[in-house]
C-alpha cells in the first residue's frame, strides 16, 4: 500500500501497477485527491470508498491522509536481462548492485539516481537486504516503474558473471584505492557496487570488484548512506562517459 496523497499521485502518475485506489469517503476533497481520482480513472484502476478506520487497517497504521494505492507484488527481473536492456538501446551497461542495504527508502533513492544519470537496473540480493515494498516505491518517486530491479540468489556469483560477460565491477568504499573522479573504468560496461552505511561492502564482494572507489569527503569521521553516495557516484559516471563521448566524437570529426 502506498499511503498519503503526494505519494499516491507521484504512484499514479508513474504508471506504477496498481489494484486499487482507497479513498475515505469523509476525506477533504483537495487538488490532490481530485487529482488522484481523475489518474486512476483514465487508468481504469477501480476507486473504492471507505472509512478511515478501514484505511488505518488497510495501510497498516500509515499517515494515509484520507487516501492509499494498493499496489500488485513486484515482478523482478533476472540479472542477465539489465545489460541486455543496455544493448537493446544501443549503450554501455550501468547497473547498481546493493550489498547489506535494508532499508527500502535508500533502495528507492537509488532507483531514483540511477533513472536520472543512465542506469540500466539495481541488483539486490534475495536475502538479507531492502526489497521493493511500499516504502521503496514512495522514496523512487515513480522511478521503479522505469528502472528494474533484478534479484540474485548470491550477488557475489552474480557479479562474477557480469565479469564473465565483460562488465567491469566497481565497488564504493570510503577505504577505495581512486577517487569516484579517476574512475579508470567509469566509460566501459559497468556494475557499481553500493555498500551499507558504516559496514560498507562485504568482504567476499569487495573480493570480487575490480576496483574500489571512495567519496572524498573534507569530514572522514562522517559517512553516506547508500542513497546519497549513488546519486554523487552515478552523477560522476555520467559526467565522465559524456566527456569520453565527446572526446570520441572529435577525434572521428563528428559535431
Amino acid at each position: 500500500m502506498v499511503a498519503g496523497r503526494n505519494s499516491v499521485v507521484e504512484a499514479l502518475r508513474a504508471s506504477v501497477p496498481a489494484v486499487a485506489l482507497y479513498v475515505e469517503h469523509r476525506a477533504p476533497s483537495d487538488e490532490k485527491i481530485r487529482e488522484a481520482v481523475q489518474l486512476a480513472a483514465e487508468a481504469r484502476i477501480p476507486v473504492r470508498e471507505t472509512g478511515h478506520a478501514e484505511l488505518g487497517r488497510l495501510t497498516g497504521g500509515a499517515v494515509h491522509q484520507g487516501i492509499a494505492l494498493s499496489v500488485r507484488a513486484y515482478d523482478y527481473a533476472s540479472p542477465d536481462e539489465l545489460p541486455e536492456l543496455a544493448a537493446a538501446a544501443g549503450q554501455l551497461p550501468l547497473v547498481v548492485a546493493l550489498d547489506g542495504v535494508t532499508d527500502p527508502r535508500n533502495l528507492g533513492a537509488v532507483a531514483r539516481s540511477a533513472a536520472a544519470f543512465g542506469g540500466h537496473g539495481l541488483l539486490i540480493p534475495s536475502r538479507r537486504s531492502a526489497s521493493v515494498t511500499a516504502g521503496a516505491w514512495k522514496a523512487s518517486a515513480g522511478a521503479l516503474a522505469r528502472v528494474p530491479v533484478a534479484r540474485a540468489s548470491n550477488l557475489v556469483q552474480a557479479l562474477g558473471a557480469y565479469q564473465a560477460a565483460g562488465i567491469f565491477v566497481a565497488g564504493l568504499d570510503a577505504a577505495g584505492d581512486v577517487t569516484v573522479a579517476d574512475l579508470p573504468v567509469a566509460d566501459a560496461p559497468l556494475v557499481l557496487v553500493v555498500g551499507s552505511e558504516g559496514r560498507g561492502l562485504s568482504r567476499l564482494v569487495a573480493e570480487r570488484c575490480d576496483v574500489i572507489a571512495r567519496i572524498p569527503m573534507e569530514d572522514t569521521t562522517e559517512s553516506l548512506n547508500a542513497g546519497v553516495a549513488a546519486g554523487i557516484a552515478l552523477y560522476e559516471i555520467s559526467r565522465q562517459r559524456a566527456a569520453a563521448s565527446q572526446a570520441g566524437n572529435a577525434r572521428r570529426g563528428i559535431g
